[in-house]
């Protein structure tokens, strides 16, 4: 297989010129991409972000979103914002207006894939472990779509990039009884079993009930419970618990390759060729952008990957971020990481490069790339 093309712009900014800013460089190279190779004539675009969370403000910014917006109108696409529920609808929408996500701002409507309640979706198959996947309505239904993730850590996959983005991000949120195992809820907990909780360890701090964006977790009479109707599955009760008094199931295995089944599902709903990946390696965060803060970047800004090679974009994300060093006064201070350790490795415990092996076992893409610098 020939090496990918992945084009990269710096985030460094050498003489004051707009043309030469990052900005200015990212309108430069879409217009040399030239998305007309990907979209047709009015046809409908998805363009897949993620909204943030209330306190989490360190997402792809709306300036970004607005010059692929306005690169996919030149191209003659009509573009739509997207993401799926991760909070109740309503909430969310209201959290990425906060975060600067709107159409005035974009350019474009601002909707929600999966519908205000995470219910519209279609089952498609996706491969031996879950069977189907709900694959968000307004996503299965676009011809095309441009994928902008926001390069981070992630406590369930080590990394999160385009695979994720894809493989959970494109997934109804729904919570129905019976249905999240094919959702979003379905992935991050792979079927393992329910939330566990360790009496002897816990110190009643409520911080697991604070940070449960559907308000299944509650304690009575000093007796931790969970909904498991509600619960989604996602794991931040688990990742902010400073007593470890909980625990969330999961196989590191399953879930890396869950999520590779599952990209390649949502992959299946478009035609080849239909969809670009930029990977923003900009402010990158320990952590998800749903959780309900935003901490300082572990890692200096690096710049913007762009690609229509799935596995290629973060393989190539992930290469840069190894290379880079932590940054001091952050989480990678905190943890003792020293320059030259695979900072986002050592924070979770977690490799992120087995997704990304999995994604190419599956033929999704190439692990070998090309970098091309802009």
């Amino acid at each position: 297989m020939e090496p990918s093309p992945v084009y990269f712009i710096s985030a460094r900014a050498t003489k004051w010129s707009y043309k030469l800013s990052l900005a200015g460089r990212l309108e430069s190279l879409l217009h040399e991409i030239s998305l007309s190779r990907y979209i047709n004539k009015d046809e409908t675009v998805a363009i897949k972000t993620h909204f943030g969370s209330e306190g989490a403000h360190r997402v792809v910014r709306p300036l970004f979103v607005r010059k692929v917006v306005q690169a996919v109108l030149e191209s003659g696409g009509k573009p739509f914002v997207t993401d799926t529920v991760r909070i109740q609808g309503l909430d969310y929408l209201q959290v990425a207006g906060e975060n600067g996500i709107n159409a005035l701002s974009c350019g474009a409507p601002v909707l929600l894939a999966d519908g205000i309640f995470g219910n519209d979706h279609v089952p498609v198959p996706s491969g031996d472990l879950q069977g189907e996947v709900f694959v968000a309505s307004a996503v299965y239904d676009a011809p095309a779509m441009v994928v902008l993730s926001h390069f981070k850590g992630h406590f369930n996959a080590g990394i999160g990039g385009a695979i994720k983005n894809l493989a959970m991000g494109c997934l109804s949120g729904s919570s129905r009884n019976r249905d999240w195992k094919h959702g979003r809820g379905g992935i991050h907990a792979h079927m393992e079993g329910l939330l566990q909780w360790d009496q002897e360890k816990c110190s009643r701090c409520d911080q697991c009930v604070e940070v449960c964006p559907l308000f299944a977790c509650s304690f009575e009479n000093e007796i931790f419970t969970c909904d498991t109707k509600k619960c989604w599955r996602c794991g931040r009760c688990v990742r902010v618990c400073p007593e470890q008094a909980l625990d969330l199931p999961a196989d590191q295995e399953r879930f890396h390759k869950g999520l590779a089944e599952s990209a390649r599902a949502v992959l299946s709903t478009f035609k080849e060729k239909k969809i670009l990946y930029a990977n923003f390696l900009l402010e990158i965060q320990p952590e998800c952008d749903c959780m309900p803060a935003a901490d300082v970047p572990v890692i200096q800004d690096i710049g913007i990957l762009i690609s229509d090679d799935l596995v290629a974009v973060d393989q190539a994300s992930l290469d840069l971020l190894r290379e880079s060093p932590p940054l001091p006064g952050s989480a990678a201070e905190d943890k003792g990481i020293r320059p030259g350790e695979d900072i986002m490795l050592k924070l979770h415990q977690v490799d992120g490069q087995k997704q990304i092996d999995y994604a190419f076992e599956l033929g999704l893409g190439s692990k070998a790339y090309t970098l091309i610098k802009r």
